[in-house]
């Protein structure tokens, strides 16, 4: 039987991970259920970070707001900053499963399970989030860029944690965009997302952009080229369709058992394409 420890401070964290090296730190635990009862894995001991206060909890430090790695979707779901100051992050949190996998899962297990399909990692990328990274000797904190490495890979050294994430909400009267493509329109896993922060200047042209696709290579994509096409522009059908061409090339999908590689390239950018319908647009262009 594998045993299960629930410390309830960061020094009694330390101290588990200390006495059992190998044990599997989880938070909702609904990736690593599946995982465990596939048996993909079998950790020698678990340890449950859910009764942690340090890892929990919404607050303002500056211009950032700190989201506690162990906050659940559901919570962060119905946070009015989030709502208000971060509507494509709230966008995908509502996409993101069931009521009770939102209620189970955290803004930490999506991060550190690092699945392309991850919901949550394209608004934390074009809202240009940053990580707090903890463990024994101290705090570090890296960019979300850098701390997701691949599909499964995070940049978590032996004895870390995820405590947090840092988001800094963009200016007033930028423009939040969240949308994803499934086989089906609830309880989908992604088979391609794009998020998007657009802000405006005072002639309705695109002052900034800022795009990332997930489920279309190994991490979420940003691409510079797209971004630098829209920018001094406003957002028509034909400025759009030559935007959405660059990114059909920018994206690196794979086939799987879920979609085929050139099917995620084309809805790469046909999601950038619906862009021209979108009501929030056409009042802001």
């Amino acid at each position: 039987m594998t045993a299960v420890f629930t410390p309830t401070s960061l020094d009694e964290l330390w101290q588990v991970l200390a006495a059992h090296p190998n044990a599997l730190p989880y938070a909702g635990g609904t990736d690593l259920l599946v995982k465990r009862r596939a048996g993909l894995i079998d950790p020698p001991a678990l340890v449950h970070l859910g009764r942690i206060p340090a890892l929990r909890g919404i607050r303002a430090e500056g211009d950032w707001l700190r989201l506690g790695a162990g906050c659940t979707h559901r919570e962060l779901l119905a946070e009015p900053r989030i709502r208000q100051a971060l509507p494509v992050l709230a966008q995908a949190l509502a996409t993101l499963g069931s009521p009770p996998i939102r209620a189970m899962g955290t803004l930490g297990g999506n991060l550190c399970t690092a699945s392309p399909a991850g919901d949550t990692l394209p608004p934390l990328h074009v809202l240009d989030a940053e990580t707090e990274i903890l463990g024994t000797g101290g705090s570090r904190r890296l960019p979300i860029r850098d701390f997701i490495r691949g599909p499964g890979q995070t940049a978590l050294a032996a004895g870390e944690i995820l405590a947090a994430v840092y988001v800094r909400p963009p200016p007033t009267g930028t423009w939040h965009h969240f949308e994803k493509v499934g086989l089906r329109n609830a309880l989908a896993c992604s088979l391609v997302s794009l998020a998007a922060l657009i802000r405006f200047d005072a002639e309705r042209r695109v002052a900034e952009a800022r795009l990332a696709w997930g489920s279309v290579g190994p991490t979420v994509i940003r691409c510079p080229a797209v971004e630098g096409r829209l920018l001094g522009e406003r957002l028509t059908p034909a400025v759009l369709a030559e935007a959405a061409q660059l990114a059909r090339q920018a994206v690196q999908p794979i086939d799987d058992v879920r979609a085929e590689a050139d099917y995620r390239r084309q809805v790469a950018g046909n999601l950038l394409l619906r862009l021209a319908g979108d009501t929030q647009v056409e009042r802001l262009s």
